[in-house]
């Protein structure tokens, strides 16, 4: 039966291509040769535009880590704090970088102690598309904490691919460079099954970091001090990066499962002040996280998506330097995150989403010096989050876009020996519109506005003798209105504008 509509179907295509005359003419044993059709169409999908970076392009860019290839986006601001091993964190229009959400594979990277996110850490070798979004992304079927930043990056690994009988992909690479550095990475990639295949990359980065540099000093009335030639002292790093991938199919849909681990130690070099050199701060850290996802259509306009992750953080700051003050300590961070979406197409037109996440983080600080050991922090907190969505989009006559969407989070706060913050709870809601004036020309207008919440972090509520429990959250507003002109010609001089 199928065989037959085949036919029926490449009978009506042949009819609609041949030109008027040859439709009439008397039937030949003769062959024919059509002319070329090419069928254009202006393509119009998204309500919020995304500058995204993936395939050959990224490639092309031959940038070191995540944080450097995300440079050649606008709007976004990246602080580098030093060389190889300097952290290296990102945010959108100056609204610092815990309003920023980075996602990897659609789950957030998380760090419920000071905030941030190294992007540092993360090798392009096994990245395959690199997106921002100001606002959020235009497709609904999202989880609920997705719609709770205001602006957010997403990083997708690559999905394994074969060529013909080809089963298994291997590639290997090393890079030199000054102040000794050494990178070599290894990525493997093998497939299991038709609808199963599974990818393995692993990184190594060392460097010295001892770069020399001018140091010149001139006094008030102009005259020269001195004028030398220094070595930067405590920069070096040791770092490697191991993760896996699992990745399926099966009738309506697809999961993975990921497996990443992380761990360095560095030095921090520190500023140059009096003639002081050499910096003993060093830094250690392990990162660790096991996350899966599994999308399904259930049936026709119904779709669900399933995330879930449990991440380990391990954090060791020492400070031998007795003239400003002895410092030793430890930094222990737990996550477990459960999320559920729904998505239902109404119509053609018309889909409506609705979705549910539940966060619980955990925190243990240890000051070595002050005679506490390993089993018994002085300081420890937990909290647990609720994310409750509901959004909707729709399109009207192929001209007007809307997306509309609504978050409620509810924090539970829980502290150990000193006053813990207060349970809080907040909605934000976002509109955004995309409009197009006139059918026959490439005039786009988008406006948007969107609210976000962030509360603070372990660090700023109960950071060891700095912390402040009565610290109030931090909301963003932001207005966003402008328009955009595409234009593509196949002649001419100027064939894009």
């Amino acid at each position: 039966m199928g065989e037959i509509k085949r036919r029926h179907a490449l009978c009506l295509m042949g009819v609609f291509c041949l030109p008027l005359p040859a439709v009439s003419a008397h039937r030949t044993d003769s062959i024919r040769n059509l002319g070329e059709v090419v069928v254009k169409a202006k393509t119009y999908k998204e309500v919020i535009p995304a500058q995204t970076l993936k395939g050959e392009e990224l490639r092309k860019l031959n940038s070191f880590s995540v944080a450097d290839a995300i440079r050649y986006f606008s709007g976004l601001q990246i602080k580098d704090y030093g060389g190889v091993a300097g952290l290296k964190t990102v945010n959108i229009r100056s609204m610092g970088t815990n309003h920023t959400g980075v996602y990897y594979n659609g789950i957030q990277l998380g760090n419920a102690q000071n905030g941030q996110v190294d992007l540092g850490k993360f090798s392009l070798d096994n990245i395959e598309e690199i997106s921002l979004y100001n606002g959020q992304k235009s497709d609904i079927f999202q989880s609920a904490r997705e719609f709770g930043s205001s602006g957010s990056i997403y990083l997708t690994t690559r999905r394994p691919r074969f060529e013909g009988e080809k089963d298994a992909n291997l590639a290997a690479k090393v890079k030199f460079g000054s102040y000794g550095l050494l990178n070599p990475a290894l990525l493997y990639e093998h497939k299991i099954s038709d609808n199963i295949s599974a990818a393995v990359s692993a990184e190594w980065i060392t460097s010295q970091g001892d770069y020399k540099f001018r140091y010149r000093r001139v006094d008030v009335s102009g005259a020269l001090k001195y004028d030398t030639t220094a070595v930067r002292h405590n920069s070096d790093i040791d770092a490697l990066r191991i993760d896996a991938g699992l990745y399926g199919l099966f009738g309506k849909g697809k999961w993975n499962v990921f497996a990443y681990h992380y761990t360095s130690e560095r030095g921090i070099p520190g500023a140059i002040v009096n003639n002081v050199w050499k910096r003993s701060e060093r830094l250690w850290d392990r990162n660790s996280f096991l996350q899966g996802s599994l999308e399904w259509h259930v049936w026709r306009g119904l779709s669900m998506k399933f995330n879930t992750k449990y991440a380990s953080d391990y954090t060791h700051y020492m400070n031998n330097n007795t003239d400003i003050k002895l410092t030793d300590n430890i930094y222990k961070q737990r996550e477990c995150y459960f999320s559920w979406a729904n998505k239902y197409a109404i119509t053609a037109d018309w889909d409506v989403s609705v979705a549910y996440d539940f966060q619980w983080n955990g925190y243990e600080g240890f000051d070595l010096n002050k005679d506490h050991d390993k089993e018994h922090p002085m300081n420890t907190a937990t909290r647990g989050t609720h994310y409750i969505s509901a959004a909707t989009a729709f399109t009207v006559a192929d001209r007007l876009k809307v997306q509309a969407s609504v978050l409620e989070t509810f924090v539970n706060e829980e502290k150990r020996q000193r006053d813990k913050a207060p349970n809080k709870s907040k909605v934000t809601p976002g509109l955004f519109l995309s409009y197009q004036p006139w059918r026959k020309h490439d005039i786009v207008v988008r406006a948007f506005y969107k609210t976000a919440y962030r509360m603070p972090t372990f660090n700023d509520l109960y950071y060891t003798d700095m912390g402040n429990p009565a610290l109030l959250p931090e909301t963003t507003t932001q207005y966003n209105v402008g328009a955009v002109y595409d234009r593509t010609r196949t002649e001419g001089i100027f064939r894009n504008l």
